[in-house]
């Protein structure tokens, strides 16, 4: 695998997972682009949102919205922002960021490190009118007294200027914010934002990222609240604090939250298990593990209209997004799948019919 990377990308294995993270920032803006014209069957659509193919950048990548466009030519139909918090934070102490070369994973504990929503602010205002599909992912301060108050604070900044927003309530690296996800606390929250939405007049969609390591009555409890909420889509999913059996790499032992290859199996059951309940009122969108076209094509199956990738830019390099475009066509070719939103939630009947 490590032999089709280009050079600079294999010497970058051997830098401090963060120090390369943030040459790789830097480094794609002068990235050329990479042609690629997908099949209109690949066209998906995510609530209001119009896609020429399902395979989009996963927050985390570009926290603070500053390499936007470059990260556009790299084919991604969308890219997701973020997470942005309402004022700057420094996030946890080094080291926080690990490689599991050996399992092809990442192990993290950022801590939302940002530079706070007027910063980021600003820079969408500086590309508004360009082409693509920008998504801002929002939490809250690591000190924030009034969870409430700060998303809808965050909310009425950056909704104007994104095409869509993120609600993370999932990450395990700020403490108490995955105790958000409980209904009764998620619902005056949501219900913030459906209000600031309709005051302002944003007609992007609201989604809600959700953990992996949900119980099914929790997932069941947080599908309503969803739906009472007006939310239209459910990004599944967020890293794992749990450790399935079988890694091999010592960073497995590193507190933070898990992402890659071993959370495709749990992300994508949590996934199934949305897209059951949402019987089609939702837009998917499903994130982890994807390393390939079989890969996203399994999310698709699941219940997914898109799916996002982190991860496989660290191992497989900026030519996974052609690679996986072109190989979802193929697949759909072989298959004979008239077009990819035909086979969305295939493997679970009529699930996502509507969405």
């Amino acid at each position: 695998m490590d032999g089709r990377l280009p050079l600079v990308l294999r010497l970058a294995r051997r830098l401090d997972p963060e120090l390369a993270h943030a040459i790789a920032l830097r480094g794609v803006r002068l990235w050329p682009a990479i042609a690629l014209e997908p099949s209109p069957r690949l066209r998906t659509r995510l609530a209001s949102l119009e896609l020429p193919h399902p395979v989009g950048l996963a927050a985390g990548f570009d926290k603070n919205a500053v390499a936007v466009d470059a990260l556009f030519r790299l084919g991604f139909a969308f890219v997701e922002v973020g997470t942005v918090t309402p004022r700057p934070q420094p996030g946890h102490p080094r080291p926080r960021l690990f490689r599991l070369v050996a399992d092809r994973a990442i192990v993290n504990r950022m801590g939302f490190n940002n530079d706070g929503m007027e910063r980021v602010a600003a820079r969408l205002e500086r590309r508004r009118g360009r082409p693509g599909v920008v998504g801002v992912n929002v939490g809250i301060n690591r000190d924030s007294e009034d969870p409430r108050a700060d998303f809808r604070r965050i909310y009425e900044r950056l909704a104007p200027l994104a095409d869509y927003v993120t609600i993370n309530v999932s990450s395990p690296n700020t403490p108490g914010l995955r105790e958000l996800q409980a209904a009764a606390r998620l619902r005056p929250i949501l219900a913030d934002l459906g209000d600031a939405r309709a005051r302002l007049g944003c007609r992007g969609p609201i989604f809600l990222k959700i953990a992996p390591d949900l119980e099914e009555e929790e997932i069941a409890a947080i599908v309503e609240t969803a739906l009472s909420c007006g939310i239209e889509g459910i990004v599944a999913t967020n890293t794992t604090i749990k450790r399935p059996a079988g890694l091999r790499s010592l960073e497995a032992t590193e507190p933070g939250g898990l992402s890659g290859a071993p959370l495709f199996g749990p992300s994508t059951a949590v996934l199934a298990r949305v897209a059951r309940l949402a019987a089609g009122r939702l837009a998917l969108v499903g994130c982890g593990g994807i390393f390939g076209p079989e890969d996203a094509f399994s999310k698709i199956r699941a219940g997914a209209r898109a799916v996002q990738l982190y991860t496989a830019l660290v191992f497989e390099g900026p030519g996974v997004v052609r690679r996986i475009v072109h190989g979802l066509d193929a697949i759909l070719e072989r298959e004979g799948w008239p077009d990819l939103l035909s086979a969305v939630a295939a493997d679970l009947g009529s699930a996502a019919d509507g969405a």
